[in-house]
């Protein structure tokens, strides 16, 4: 299988509420360098994916309160590998997007579906995995999600059961998909050893998503190739702007994670982390004195301890006896909360600061 079959889409269209309020809607995680390394998370994701396949073959999928940012952030990028979603609308409408798109430039092609806000730590590893993975789906009709073996029972995380040998490589079935569990099945899960995380990145071929996405979704796409067999990336730019809204708000998880006899996952060991939310932010980084998380802020710590803290540039905290925080700082916002199962806490919050102080805080 040639490379120039191999293709990525990169999903960047998210409003990045996980880590409010430094990640706001106007300008969400992806496109900010959080870490003060000189690159966005998107852009980090395509350097990624850009050193292994061919740039020509890389996607991305985001909104259009969006598109400029990621014109901006990777010129590179042609516009007709944009696609820019007029409204929400969760992965499986937009793989179902990208795969019509790509389908019509290459029957053949393989695709991995990637969020833009992961961290890994083993390029080497990713590498390897990542085309042993594709290899697979180019000669199985399935989807494969790559699976890392968890570290802690963090039940924010999807939960994969491992099931029979595939015959080839670190491939098995899926038995059983658990979504966002309670810790103490987090727990269980994680001791039994049968169980994995989901990293929310998956692969497979364009003739497999094709079937189980027109399956799954509405006619939408279908009634653009219905009447316009001959259609251009305008015609279906145009299409989809006036059509999306058709398609409902499900997941690829949901979709077809959950409901397909013929899901499997790869065992990875490319060192994973989600960087869309702040416990997994904090798990991901190397601690300090007392482990302390200190993300490119200024900051005095004493009987201080466990907390992940992100000041803006030019703003010095002082912190005395937390223990287990979040302290994060953007704009007219600070937030100060419990670390532990945060990311619910989180969309609490940010739903009663809209409703009572409106959207300028979210």
């Amino acid at each position: 299988m040639t490379l120039n079959n191999f293709y990525c889409v990169i999903l960047a269209g998210g409003k990045g509420r996980r880590l409010w309020p430094c990640s706001r809607e106007r300008f969400p995680k992806q496109f900010v360098d959080f870490f003060g390394v000189g690159r966005t998370q998107l852009q980090q994701a395509y350097d990624r994916f850009a050193a292994i396949l061919p740039q020509e073959n890389i996607y991305i999928n985001t909104n259009e309160a969006y598109s400029d940012l990621v014109h901006e952030q990777l010129p590179e990028v042609s516009a007709d590998r944009v696609m820019a979603e007029p409204i929400y609308r969760n992965t499986a409408p937009s793989v179902a997007w990208a795969m019509h798109r790509i389908g019509r430039v290459n029957e053949d092609a393989c695709l991995i579906v990637a969020p833009s806000d992961q961290m890994v730590l083993s390029e080497i590893n990713f590498k390897n995995n990542l085309l042993e993975g594709l290899e697979f789906v180019a000669t199985h009709d399935c989807l494969l999600t790559m699976a890392v073996k968890p570290t802690r029972p963090e039940p924010g995380y999807g939960y994969i059961q491992l099931g029979e040998y595939a015959g080839k490589g670190d491939i098995y079935s899926v038995r059983t998909f658990i979504e966002k569990p309670e810790r103490d099945f987090a727990r269980m899960f994680m001791d039994s050893g049968e169980w994995y995380w989901n990293t929310g990145m998956f692969l497979s071929n364009v003739r497999f998503l094709r079937k189980s996405l027109y399956r799954l979704l509405p006619s939408v796409l279908r009634n653009l190739d219905a009447s316009k067999p001959d259609w251009t990336i305008a015609d279906e730019n145009a299409f989809v702007k006036a059509n999306f809204p058709s398609y409902p708000n499900i997941s690829i998880d949901f979709g077809i994670l959950e409901k397909s006899d013929h899901v499997y996952l790869k065992q990875c060991d490319f060192g994973w982390a989600d960087m869309g939310s702040w416990h997994g932010v904090y798990e991901a980084i190397q601690k300090g004195d007392d482990d302390n998380v200190v993300i490119n802020s200024d900051v005095y710590l004493e009987d201080a301890r466990n907390n992940i803290i992100k000041m803006p540039e030019g703003r010095l905290a002082v912190i005395n006896g937390l223990d287990g925080y979040i302290v994060a700082e953007e704009g007219n916002v600070l937030l100060i909360c419990k670390k532990e199962d945060s990311s619910a806490l989180i969309r609490k919050y940010v739903a009663e600061v809209q409703m009572r102080k409106g959207h300028d805080f979210v």
